[in-house]
């Protein structure tokens, strides 16, 4: 049985989408505080999470960043607000992805669905470039002795782009590739995610200049 960690202030919603997602055999472990879900994945595993943005003491975007310093598990963040900034700042947080609230069971369970498709799908062996090597058990890319831990959508930028070293993706297949399902997510969100990864692996001490390159007017490279 998949287990999910909901995250919300409001009882009210906890228990509906609990009520959304039993019937899809999802455990749900209900939590109304940031900082108590966060003592809850440092002790318990768990297969994704949906997290409130509208929190109060710690919001969503500070209770995600302070899971990705040690977990990459799953992130979906839940907002009433349709500001792209707002989508552009979880992203930055490490979030893996959005639902605008309010939402139906459908779009919930289709997006779980897809990111628990995603990871049960994963193969447990290494990719391989010249020094680059991608961890698909642990999400992790390593080069030399250089280690950087990535969220499960950069993780799935990467496999393409290292998967085939000579194409040249356009944002649209990019979109495809991290999010699989149909959605209005701005295209403008791979560049997020792009900058983003750009940012941590220069800060782990990849050489960022000879890869993840910009194919100017089409989209990005290996």
């Amino acid at each position: 049985m998949q287990t999910a960690l909901l995250v919300d202030d409001e009882q009210r919603m906890l228990d509906l989408i609990e009520l959304f997602l039993i019937p899809h055999g999802i455990r749900c472990i209900k939590e109304t505080s940031g900082k108590s879900a966060i003592d809850l994945l440092k002790k318990e595993e768990v297969q994704f999470v949906l997290l409130d943005v509208m929190m109060p003491e710690m919001d969503g975007w500070e209770i995600c960043k302070a899971i990705r310093e040690f977990s990459n598990v799953p992130i979906i963040m839940l907002t009433a607000r349709t500001d792209k900034s707002d989508l552009v700042k979880g992203l930055n947080n490490g979030a893996d992805d959005y639902i605008t609230k309010p939402f139906d069971d459908r779009e919930l369970v289709a997006r779980v669905n897809a990111v628990l498709r995603r990871t049960s799908n994963e193969r447990t062996d290494l990719i391989t470039l010249g020094e680059f090597t991608l961890n698909n058990e642990t999400y992790c890319l390593k080069y030399f002795e250089q280690s950087v831990q990535l969220t499960l959508k950069e993780f799935f930028i990467i496999k393409a782009l290292i998967s085939r070293p000579t194409k040249t993706y356009t944002r649209e297949e990019l979109l495809i590739v991290a999010w699989e399902y149909e959605t209005e997510t701005d295209i403008r969100t791979v560049d997020s995610h792009i900058r983003n990864l750009r940012d941590k692996l220069k800060k782990s001490g990849f050489p960022t200049e000879n890869f993840l390159k910009t194919v100017w007017g089409i989209g990005y490279k290996w």
